[in-house]
């Protein structure tokens, strides 16, 4: 048992991953089965880069004492079929010569904590509610002593500007950069001077004047979420309806009654210059308003539960919580099936076209990995795997590709360049192109397993040869 204060041997093995995704995400791992099939240099990279997070469970099936024919495109195609019935997450990645590949195949991943680079901060200052409103209200910056008025919250110090902007200046929010402007200039005015008349040293109006940017922020429903609520998965509710769909209709009901067209408030706010109680008190004023608003949308979610016969608990309290604080970063990611890709009506030939315009587009490489399977169904092998055959096998190579190309009504030009590559790879696994996509491919896991981050949608190309990369609906 760990001594209080100090770290379980969990806690200093998995520090830095824990700050990725937390206890939860942790958990989701240890508790995952992963099973890797062909045990290549690629799948051995893509487990080691699993087991060294903490994986809980795997299962390794190498197609050794299968014949070549049986680990086609027919067997992908069949087991693909067979996991897409049955809501298991592909992921096929595989590496050929400099070239990388990785399809993901899932028909829906919801994502609550997606992690957005640049989350802006939910201040709600553009539309305070009673709580914060009050709370600013009670700030008297003209009749402070220097220590309170050097101490005061950034926050509340543009809250006070934004009222006095409102009655003087505009009923709207700086927008241009000449308001913004002249907003920050308002600030600077109230900025104690010394008897000299020269503005005191004040780090918190300096602050209040660097975060105007940020601080003056629309509240508004991100476009993706209006889209979540607007998802038939989330307006016809089904007692198959996972937590997810049931919270995404619980936030909306929220939205369209106790929020008043807003999202639950979040609860935090940043760190900043002020003094330890004034800074607990604005953070307080923000938690309680998180806490309310979650409550709101518990009750919405219990009554939702109930009318689909599904017990109150099947919701839990932490899933609820955090659901709320990341309402507004939700994401649901759905792929098109392997045989939606590979059959000739359902191929999204929009996609391939529009990226041709770039004669080296990586989706240059991803045409060029289906002429070699289209090789291997013909030749029983990959183009160029004997030396004495690369030559002889390049008029081959380019016969399956203008084959695959018309098949496909694809008038799109490939240079010879690339085929004669083709041959010269042999279907090697070099092992640092093999490492790289084993990193990519274990982290695309790992989101999907802990419903952290966002997946990319659908197919992923890696060209060894120009150090790019790029993701395609296909």
């Amino acid at each position: 048992m760990a001594q209080p204060g100090r770290a379980s041997l969990k806690e200093q093995r998995y520090d830095r991953q824990l700050r990725l995704w937390g206890d939860h995400g942790q958990e989701a791992l240890e508790s995952a089965h992963v099973c890797v099939i062909n045990a290549t240099a690629t799948g051995t990279e893509i487990l080691k880069n699993l087991v060294l997070p903490g994986i809980g469970s795997f299962t390794i099936v190498d197609g050794n004492l299968v014949s070549g024919e049986d680990v086609g495109n027919n067997t992908l195609l069949r087991l693909a079929e067979l996991l897409w019935n049955s809501n298991i997450p592909l992921l096929v990645c595989r590496t050929y010569g400099l070239v990388g590949y990785m399809r993901v195949i899932i028909k829906e991943h919801t994502v609550v904590e997606s992690h957005p680079d640049n989350m802006l901060e939910d201040l709600r200052l553009d539309k305070p509610f009673p709580e914060l409103r009050e709370h600013v209200q009670s700030y008297d910056l003209d009749h402070m002593d220097k220590k309170d008025h050097s101490h005061t919250p950034w926050i509340v110090i543009v809250a006070k500007y934004l009222t006095k902007w409102f009655n003087e200046k505009s009923d709207q929010l700086p927008k241009s950069y000449k308001e913004k402007e002249a907003f920050r200039q308002l600030i600077r005015q109230g900025i104690l001077k010394n008897e000299n008349g020269t503005p005191e040293d004040e780090e918190n109006f300096e602050e209040a004047i660097k975060n105007v940017n940020t601080a003056l922020n629309t509240t508004e429903i991100p476009r993706c979420i209006v889209e979540i609520f607007n998802d038939d998965c989330c307006i016809n509710l089904t007692e198959q309806s996972p937590s997810f769909w049931i919270l995404a209709r619980a936030v909306k009901e929220f939205v369209a009654n106790e929020g008043q067209g807003s999202l639950p408030v979040r609860g935090t706010i940043p760190d900043m210059i002020a003094d330890s109680n004034k800074f607990i008190k604005l953070q307080n004023v923000y938690r309680e308003k998180a806490k309310r608003d979650i409550a709101a949308v518990g009750n919405h979610a219990a009554k939702l539960l109930q009318s689909l016969g599904k017990a109150p608990e099947s919701i839990s309290e932490r899933e609820l919580k955090l659901f709320c604080s990341n309402s507004a970063f939700l994401r649901v990611v759905r792929c098109r099936s392997l045989s939606e890709e590979y059959g000739l009506n359902t191929f999204n030939k929009d996609e391939i076209i529009s990226h041709m315009d770039n004669p080296d587009s990586e989706l240059v490489l991803y045409l060029m990995l289906r002429a070699v399977d289209r090789f291997y169904k013909q030749h029983g092998r990959y183009p160029g795997v004997y030396n004495y055959q690369v030559e002889d096998d390049i008029g081959k190579l380019k016969s399956c590709l203008t084959g695959f190309l018309q098949e496909h009504g694809l008038s799109v030009v490939v240079k010879d360049d690339y085929v004669h590559e083709f041959c010269r790879y042999g279907a090697a696994e070099p092992h640092a192109i093999a490492a790289f996509m084993g990193g990519a491919a274990a982290q695309e896991v790992i989101k999907v397993i802990t419903g952290q981050f966002v997946i990319f949608n659908n197919t992923y190309i890696y060209s060894g040869m120009s150090q790019t990369s790029a993701t395609f609906q296909l």
